[in-house]
């Protein structure tokens, strides 16, 4: 495993780091909650010592199947990703969803950072991980009711009561992030991110760059399109919140995997799988400072921390991007 340094912190994250969202069952159709766990474990065994998590991944579940995962490992060992800002039990703040717990009760999702909620969702998630501190602790999403300096102000006590070792942000603009700033030392944004998802190239890549700000990517592999695994046709499960989303109509289907036929020789000549090349790709793209890779079973997990081991040379990154900018997806 390789590892980068989090912008201007002294935390070093695994490149392929575990993203535990499709672990927490919440989007996705439910979860098995030991496979979950067996597929952190494995993963940490093979050089993935970085976890990303939040409280809104099945309401607690994924923070409990994380922290399940890493009990009897050092703590020194392993990097603790949260985030904070999605309340599923409080109706307050920015309306963000009507949804479905992993039982299939309805529940509503608001965008809510106020400092009394910042402070009671970290001791949560401090109980839920079985640790004492959290090593990334990130805002979900904006919450446009609440100053954005009342929510750094609620994380920077964290940072001095040192339940907190770092702040970040997710899904912030280049502007968000700049106003941030003035209240805390913002270490990185994460950010969606994939062949397929390439927006914040134009201007949020720049602003990272320049500020030495991590970004670290998630959905790099687009929820499993870019694993070559999906063809025109594919039905998705109950629950699953992909089935609506544009990149998943059938003609777009055709589409990517007319282009990842274009780079299967290059990942036959690698020994690699079409998954692997892919976020071999993204974690060689200028600002991305590691890739979050979810995984649901240690197969997948495996797969995916051995991404790392495969070499790109210049002209091979430049050859996968040419026939990357030909793919136009039909929305």
């Amino acid at each position: 495993m390789k590892f980068r340094k989090l912008g201007k912190s002294d935390v070093e994250l695994s490149v392929i780091t575990f993203g535990a969202w499709a672990a927490g069952g919440w989007m996705w159709g439910g979860t098995e909650r030991n496979e979950a766990v067996n597929a952190i474990k494995d993963s940490f065994h093979a050089g993935v010592t970085s976890i990303d998590t939040a409280p809104i991944y099945g309401q607690g579940l994924s923070e409990e199947i994380v922290g399940e995962a890493i009990k009897g490992i050092s703590r020194d060992k392993v990097q603790l990703l949260t985030k904070f800002g999605m309340r599923w039990d409080l109706a307050k703040g920015d309306f963000a969803m009507h949804s479905k717990d992993n039982n299939g009760n309805p529940i509503d999702v608001y965008k809510y950072a106020g400092k009394e909620s910042v402070i009671k969702e970290c001791e949560d998630s401090l109980k839920r991980l079985g640790t004492d501190y959290i090593d990334l602790y990130q805002i979900h999403w904006p919450d446009s009711t609440t100053p954005v300096e009342e929510t750094m102000e609620a994380v920077n006590l964290l940072i001095e009561q040192g339940k907190v070792r770092y702040a970040g942000v997710s899904n912030y603009n280049a502007d968000l992030m700049d106003e941030a700033s003035k209240y805390i030392e913002l270490v990185s944004n994460q950010v969606p991110y994939s062949m397929v998802k390439r927006e914040i190239e134009q201007e949020l890549v720049p602003y990272c760059i320049t500020h030495q700000k991590g970004i670290l990517a998630y959905s790099p592999l687009e929820r499993g399109l870019l694993t070559g695994k999906m063809k025109p046709g594919y039905k998705f499960g109950a629950d699953d919140h992909r089935a609506g989303i544009y990149f998943y109509k059938d003609e777009n289907l055709h589409k990517v995997n007319q282009f990842l036929e274009q780079i299967t020789p290059l990942a036959h000549e690698k020994n690699a799988t079409i998954g692997q090349l892919v976020l071999r790709w993204t974690v060689e793209q200028p600002g991305i400072t590691i890739a979050l890779a979810g995984a649901r079973n240690s197969v997948q997990a495996l797969e995916n921390a051995a991404a790392i081991d495969l070499e790109l040379n210049t002209e091979e990154t430049a050859l996968i991007t040419r026939h990357l900018n030909d793919l136009k997806l039909i929305r």
